[in-house]
């Protein structure tokens, strides 16, 4: 009777190993599409938006950076904000439980690079977004300029950093996906 007891919780153990092994694609494959959209966002406003604004007026740059800032607070880029953090870290979990300790390893770096992108527009982009969106109606605005001096050069850096520790972490989560495939690299 002891050994059935002893039994059951290795045969328990091996289900839930199966079981996290079996999500563990799926999971990495939302979090690397999750993690690559973000670096595209970010991407887009290095190579197109911030480029093209630059060339404009200062309202027009005030004007619609605060558009922009507005629009962008939606649920749809709320989930992915949030889920390109929650999967990655979810799929490091399961490679860990699964045994794949290289995989293991690739997801928890890109956890991390993605951690540090969030940290960085919490105190850097978010406040300058809402400094400039306290400066009010362009309109109404005596010195435009000083209110794009004082934001545009730091949230355009600020953003280049953040593409390149987004695209760091697709790369990253990219490299787990591909070693999950590989029952050597476990």
């Amino acid at each position: 009777m002891s050994a059935a007891l002893g039994a059951a919780p290795v045969r328990d153990l091996a289900a839930a190993t199966a079981t996290a092994s079996r999500a563990v694609g799926p999971v990495l494959a939302t979090a690397t599409a999750a993690t690559g959209l973000m670096a595209g966002l970010f991407f887009a406003f290095d190579v197109a938006v911030m480029p093209g604004l630059a060339a404009g007026d200062d309202r027009t740059f005030v004007t619609a950076m605060q558009h922009i800032n507005a629009s962008i607070l939606n649920p749809v880029f709320g989930a992915v904000l949030v889920g390109a953090l929650a999967v990655p870290a979810v799929g490091t979990w399961l490679l860990h439980r699964s045994g794949q300790r290289a995989a293991t390893l690739w997801t928890a770096v890109a956890t991390l690079l993605y951690l540090a992108a969030l940290v960085l527009t919490s105190a850097v982009n978010v406040p300058l977004n809402d400094r400039l969106a306290a400066a009010g109606d362009p309109a109404a605005v005596t010195d435009l300029a000083a209110v794009r001096a004082a934001f545009e050069p730091t949230w355009t850096t600020a953003n280049i950093a953040r593409t390149v520790l987004c695209t760091a972490a697709a790369v990253a989560l990219s490299r787990a996906l591909l070693l999950h495939r590989r029952p050597a690299a476990r």
